[in-house]
């Protein structure tokens, strides 16, 4: 009886097929989520670098604006007529138009 519940369970053979399978898992999961994340951040990257005075803008509080001024880092939004608000470039989402046509 000792010898039974001592006796180990014989071997299942599946080692390398697991190995497959967490592999395939792991390029389709860089494929349909970190490669598509990763090129919308520099297509967002560029357009920061591409804003100019005039642009209509959308800040990341869903706040509509036109540029007035940008320096550096920050970039100075007038949201009414008479209301500019200096917010960091960081925190400008797109372009009003690119917005319209995002998904």
């Amino acid at each position: 009886m000792l010898n039974v519940l001592l006796a180990e369970a014989p071997p299942t053979g599946g080692g390398l097929s697991f190995i497959v399978m967490m592999v395939a898992l792991a390029i389709i999961f860089y494929f349909f989520m970190i490669r598509p994340q990763q090129k919308r951040q520099k297509d967002l990257q560029k357009a920061r670098e591409a804003m100019k005075a005039g642009d209509k803008v959308v800040i990341a509080g869903g706040i509509h604006g036109r540029i007035k001024e940008i320096d550096g880092t920050t970039a100075l939004v007038e949201i009414a007529d008479g209301v500019r608000v200096r917010v960091d470039k960081a925190s400008i989402f797109a372009l009003s138009s690119d917005a319209n046509t995002q998904k």
